[in-house]
């Protein structure tokens, strides 16, 4: 990974996790992600994360690089999220977080070339989706669970396990937005311990964490479909 418009810092190695980036220690305060999307995708994360700042929500600060990009060639420098990840009592907060920023983003513009449930029924390609590389059954079980969604959308994180959340005091932060986009809350919530909602929650995030690691992460994308 080529960080030269950030001074060569060095390299401390390869964090693991990851299926969609590669995602690099950086020294002791930053981390390097070299991200797959499309410019106007990896532009809206971003923005995303400046305004989430600015509404006191905890999440990763880009380091410009030398002349004042976000991010040069795909590579995004950003400030190491210190803290830990949430255990049992921890959730509730976790939730909270997640209801103020559901509540506050609905009407942010949807994502380019990141399309949520609502659009996958009716297209068949968007982020890491590509619904022709499914079997016929499974678009199909897909789309059902997606349609039995209400039709509220908002800004969603797209992957708040507890990998990508560190608590620090009361303060809950997020990491890694590369799956963020508009959708429905419900996708976010469906996979938190502890949490009661409709059956048309479980069902729809068990079809998109099919569809979405498909190509990516095929065992797992299997067993999720079998939940359908």
């Amino acid at each position: 990974m080529d960080l030269s418009m950030w001074g060569s810092p060095p390299v401390a190695g390869r964090l693991g996790g990851g299926h969609r980036n590669e995602v690099y220690r950086v020294g002791d305060d930053w981390v390097a992600r070299r991200s797959r999307r499309p410019l106007a995708s990896l532009e809206w994360e971003l923005d995303l994360l400046d305004h989430l700042s600015g509404c006191g929500f905890v999440v990763p600060e880009v380091v410009p690089a030398r002349d004042g990009r976000r991010h040069v060639d795909g590579v995004v420098v950003q400030r190491w999220l210190p803290g830990r990840e949430p255990s049992g009592d921890d959730w509730p907060l976790v939730v909270a977080e997640l209801h103020r920023l559901h509540e506050l983003m609905t009407g942010w513009p949807p994502r380019p070339d990141f399309p949520g449930t609502r659009e996958l029924l009716t297209i068949d390609q968007g982020g890491d989706v590509d619904l022709t590389a499914m079997p016929v059954d499974a678009v199909r079980a897909c789309r059902a669970a997606w349609r039995a969604l209400p039709p509220e959308q908002t800004v969603i994180h797209g992957d708040p396990c507890a990998a990508n959340i560190r608590l620090s005091g009361d303060r809950v932060g997020f990491l890694d937005w590369d799956e963020a986009r508009v959708d429905h809350p419900w996708l976010d919530l469906a996979d938190i311990p502890g949490i009661d909602l409709p059956p048309a929650a479980t069902t729809a995030t068990d079809a998109w964490e099919a569809a979405n690691a498909w190509l990516l992460e095929p065992d797992y994308a299997r067993g999720r479909l079998a939940q359908l």
